[in-house]
């Protein structure tokens, strides 16, 4: 993704570190006039970065806004594909839903879409997702994988994977990973993820990975029915998380372990969703379209169905279910 001028004026201001860059040096470093850039600067401010204009001296980045657009999450990205397109939308119905029709369209591998806000975010089963403005994640990653479908499945446990490494990378919190698409932390759910599959039936087209990750929400923004089972990053390690950064970092771990996958299988991710798990040897519940069964967990294949041992012995594989931890 070739840096737009706001970008560069933004990577140079922060590069910086609090010391003034005169508008002629931007000007001439960008080939553009200085009105330009005084233009862009002004714009800037009234996106909620706080810029100072030292006389005789230039201008200073003091602050940058808490948002998830573009030009911030690229100041922070390590990646070589993922995130170098970015669909940004203050305000959209589903990130979902938009980024699975621009894979339709043919967007590129690594393109995401990202919202402020989403009016009608959803989970597994067209379940409802709560997103916030401003204190979440709530954003959609189309990745294009030369694979089978058979082989598709696995990888919501590889952005499970993903997106606990960048978390405790950026917070230092350790969430545990619930079978299949649960991040939790003490108990609570901070993150969920829907992965879709647009395929052929030799090859696969599309994957979207949905990600809803709860940042900086409050206690007061679970009330009722999610406050005994929601949290976030900001309630759980004490302090506000920038979004922007962490955004970067589940798409630096996500293109990280999708190349993994690809060229070493299943076996290695297995073994760090294994660190990160908290279903393993718990009594649970598996809820499917079929039925609704009860036994321990013992494992997980190397396909990625988890291994239940019910009642009467017989050893269940589950695909796809939804999953209660029982206490014992």
């Amino acid at each position: 993704m070739n840096m737009s001028i706001k970008e560069k004026i933004i990577s140079r201001l922060k590069e910086a570190s609090g010391e003034p860059i005169s508008g002629q040096i931007l000007a001439d470093e960008l080939e553009i006039s200085r009105t330009m850039v005084w233009k862009y600067l002004k714009g800037l401010e009234e996106e909620g970065y706080e810029i100072v204009a030292i006389k005789k001296k230039g201008y200073i980045l003091n602050r940058l806004p808490d948002t998830v657009a573009a030009e911030r999450i690229s100041l922070h990205l390590q990646t070589e594909h993922l995130g170098r397109e970015i669909i940004y939308h203050p305000v959209c119905e589903s990130t979902q839903t938009i980024a699975a029709n621009k894979a339709r369209d043919g967007a590129l591998h690594g393109t995401v879409v990202i919202a402020e806000e989403q009016t009608a975010g959803r989970g597994r089963m067209d379940r409802s997702w709560e997103s916030s403005s401003g204190e979440g994640i709530w954003m959609s990653v189309i990745l294009r994988p030369k694979i089978t479908p058979q082989f598709a499945a696995q990888f919501t446990l590889v952005a499970a994977v993903s997106i606990a490494r960048a978390i405790e990378e950026v917070t230092n919190c350790v969430p545990n990973i619930k079978w299949p698409n649960d991040l939790l932390i003490n108990g609570k759910k901070v993150t969920g993820i829907l992965t879709e599959l647009q395929a052929d039936m030799d090859r696969v087209q599309a994957i979207i990975v949905g990600i809803g990750i709860n940042v900086n929400q409050t206690a007061d923004s679970f009330k009722g029915v999610l406050e005994p089972i929601a949290t976030s990053l900001k309630m759980e390690s004490g302090t506000a998380v920038d979004r922007s950064l962490l955004v970067s970092k589940v798409l630096f771990h996500l293109e990280r372990y999708s190349d993994m996958y690809i060229k070493l299988g299943f076996e290695p991710i297995k073994l760090i969703w294994e660190s990160y798990n908290c279903t393993l040897n718990n009594r649970i519940r598996a809820t499917t379209l079929r039925e609704t069964v009860e036994g321990q967990a013992i494992g997980m294949t190397n396909d990625g169905a988890l291994q239940l041992r019910l009642d009467n012995g017989e050893i269940k594989n589950i695909y796809s279910a939804d999953i209660d931890l029982l206490k014992t």
